[in-house]
C-alpha cells in the first residue's frame, strides 16, 4: 500500500482572508497615519493602539488615529489615508512566521491558493505584486470586487466558482469574525486564526470556525484542515 496515498493531504483549494491571516501589514497602516498625523502637527500613535483596529479598514483606521472626528469627518479622510497607504504599501510590513512555507506545501500537495479580502481590489494586487504571487495566487477577490463584501458569502462564492469547484471543496482561513460568518453562510468549512487583528473581548471560539489555529506554523499539518463531512 502506498502510504502518500492514506495519508491526510490539504484541501483541494485553501482560500485566505489578507491582512493579520496572510499577512502582518499593521506596521504599513500605522506609518499611514503617522503621516497624516503629522501633517497636522499632532503627535504619533503607537501600533498597539492601532493594530486592532487593522482589519475593520481604513474607516475604523481613521476613526482611531482621530477619535475626535464625527463620521462625516472621518470619511473625508479616507480618501487621503487610502493614496497614503498605497505610497507605504508593503514597505513595512512582513508575511506572518512560516506562511511561506505554508504556502509552498499546499502548492506541493497540488492544491491551490487564493486570496478573498475586503481591502479594495487594486490595493490587494499591489500587496499580491510585491510579494511576487500573481502566478502563484489562484484568485483574487477584494472588497469592491463584487456588489458585497465579507461578511457576505458572495465573494467566497464567486471565487469558488471562478475556480471550478464546489464550496465545500474549499476551507476559508481568516482572523476576524466575519470571515467565519461568510464561509458559513457559503457552505465552506473555515479556519479562525488568532494571531491576527482583533479588537479587545472579541473572543474567536465564540466564532464557532470549524477549526482553530493559533500559529501558522500549524497549519503545516494537512491534519489541522477541516473537511466537510465525507471529504
Amino acid at each position: 500500500m502506498d502510504r502518500r496515498a492514506s495519508a491526510p493531504r490539504f484541501p483541494r483549494v485553501a482560500l485566505f482572508d489578507l491582512d493579520g491571516t496572510l499577512l502582518d501589514s499593521a506596521p504599513d497602516m500605522v506609518v499611514t497615519a503617522n503621516r497624516m498625523l503629522a501633517a497636522r502637527d499632532r503627535p504619533p500613535v503607537g501600533l498597539a493602539l492601532l493594530r486592532q483596529h487593522v482589519s475593520k479598514g481604513a474607516r475604523a483606521m481613521v476613526a482611531a488615529a482621530f477619535p475626535e472626528l464625527d463620521e462625516a469627518g472621518r470619511d473625508a479622510l479616507v480618501p487621503e489615508f487610502l493614496a497614503t497607504y498605497r505610497q507605504e504599501l508593503g514597505r513595512h510590513s512582513a508575511l506572518f512566521d512560516d506562511v511561506a512555507a505554508m504556502l509552498q506545501a499546499l502548492e506541493d500537495d497540488g492544491a491551490r491558493w487564493g486570496i478573498i479580502t475586503n481591502k479594495a481590489e487594486y490595493l490587494a494586487r499591489d500587496v499580491v505584486a510585491g510579494l511576487e504571487w500573481q502566478r502563484r495566487c489562484a484568485v483574487l477577490v477584494g472588497g469592491d470586487t463584487y456588489a458585497e463584501k465579507k461578511p457576505h458569502p458572495l465573494p467566497l462564492l464567486e471565487a469558488a466558482r471562478s475556480l471550478g469547484v464546489d464550496p465545500g471543496e474549499c476551507v476559508y482561513v481568516g482572523d476576524d469574525e466575519r470571515d467565519v460568518v461568510a464561509a458559513r453562510a457559503a457552505g465552506m468549512p473555515s479556519i479562525a486564526v488568532t494571531w491576527g487583528y482583533r479588537l479587545d473581548g472579541d473572543d474567536p471560539q465564540a466564532w464557532r470556525a470549524d477549526a482553530m489555529a493559533y500559529r501558522p506554523g500549524e497549519l503545516l499539518d494537512p491534519a489541522a484542515w477541516p473537511r466537510r463531512p465525507g471529504g
